[in-house]
């Protein structure tokens, strides 16, 4: 039986959902298919997220497991480092092009 996503911060702290779905809308590079896709980085490892919209205003929010993406830690890290400051929130980062290009071989129709 697979993992149920995770929806809270290791801390079991509850993320700012509607400022990062916000910041995310106005990224347009971050929308691939009907998701939106960014990194978190956390203290030991680095995480791809997705926030599928659900219906109304209802969104789901994920962690992905990027390796089945075909994506590698090192694509994760290399993110994070070159990221320019993108979005304002501490710790959110945009999917690299390189990221980008995958994940949208994967989900644009």
């Amino acid at each position: 039986m697979a993992p149920l996503p995770q929806y809270i911060m290791p801390d079991a702290s509850e993320p700012e959902y509607e400022i990062i779905l916000e910041q995310l809308q106005d990224y347009r590079k971050s929308l691939i298919g009907s998701s939106y896709f960014y990194i978190r980085a956390g203290d030991e490892r680095n995480h791809l997220c997705r926030i599928v919209h659900g219906g109304g205003k209802v969104f789901f929010h994920e962690l992905v497991d990027h390796h089945k993406h075909g994506i590698s830690n090192e694509d994760i890290d290399e993110s994070v480092k070159n990221d320019i400051g993108t979005f304002t929130l501490p710790g959110l980062h945009p999917v690299s092009p390189h990221i980008e290009q995958k994940l949208r071989i994967l989900y644009d129709i």
